[in-house]
């Protein structure tokens, strides 16, 4: 049993959980990891904005009158704790730390469509590296063949086709096929488009796989907000990057 000293520490500060709530969330979530037909791990890729005032961080300048620096994370679904992270300044873009970075081989990268870079994918797919991403809307491709959709339980699967790039620049970077699938996010009422090289899955599991991309969201928010990341003791980067491991470990 948590005492409020225990609780404060966590950064629990207003309500104990309740014994009920985390009695119904174990006797109705699967032990098991949703995807069992993927026997592959999963990662999920992305990065957060950490902002910090720019008169004592001088070297981490972002904009005019702001500093930041960027954190650069992937995260195994299966423990949600992260496998890879690293710290640049807040101005260098996703997708080219993503170039330096060891994706493991064999592996299923979801990612938003920052890390849409089509020579990237290219390796990717020679490393057996599965994908899901959201389809940038600039994207020129043509259609080759429409997939049949899911059954009427699966009503939110809009498309399922399989596409070509359209230009030939970017077809000479990425000359494979790839597979889109637009899906009906009823939250924000919009359909959201995208691009996966795995033909085997359902519609469904493409869907679900990007659903699950927001628990990265999730821990960005823990990071910062209950595990007090926002004010740091050192002014250094390596000072700053020693709080993060330590607040990782907590």
């Amino acid at each position: 049993m948590f005492n409020w000293g225990n609780l404060n520490h966590l950064g629990i500060m207003r309500k104990t959980p309740s014994k009920s709530s985390l009695s119904y969330i174990n006797e109705h979530r699967d032990w098991q990891t949703m995807f069992k037909n993927i026997d592959k791990k999963i990662y999920l890729l992305d990065s957060t904005i950490i902002s910090l005032c720019l008169k004592i961080f001088d070297w981490a300048k972002y904009r005019r009158q702001k500093g930041a620096v960027k954190l650069h994370t992937m995260l195994d679904y299966d423990g949600l704790m992260p496998s890879y992270l690293f710290m640049t300044k807040a101005s260098q873009a996703d997708v080219k730390h993503a170039h330096y970075m060891t994706m493991p081989p064999n592996s299923v990268i979801v990612a938003d469509r920052a890390y849409e870079d089509f020579k990237m994918l290219n390796s990717w797919d020679k490393d057996n590296i599965d994908f899901v991403l959201r389809l940038k809307k600039s994207i020129n491709y043509v259609s080759v063949e429409e997939l049949d959709l899911p059954e009427e339980t699966e009503q939110n699967i809009l498309i399922d086709e399989v596409i070509e790039l359209a230009e030939k620049e970017t077809r000479e970077i990425y000359p494979g096929r790839l597979r889109r699938i637009a899906v009906y996010n009823e939250e924000h009422n919009q359909a959201i488009e995208l691009i996966t090289n795995n033909f085997s899955w359902t519609a469904s599991t493409v869907s679900q796989l990007y659903k699950q991309r927001w628990r990265i969201e999730i821990f960005f928010k823990e990071l910062k907000s209950h595990l007090k990341i926002k004010s740091f003791i050192g002014t250094n980067q390596n000072a700053m990057m020693i709080q993060i491991w330590t607040a990782l470990i907590t």
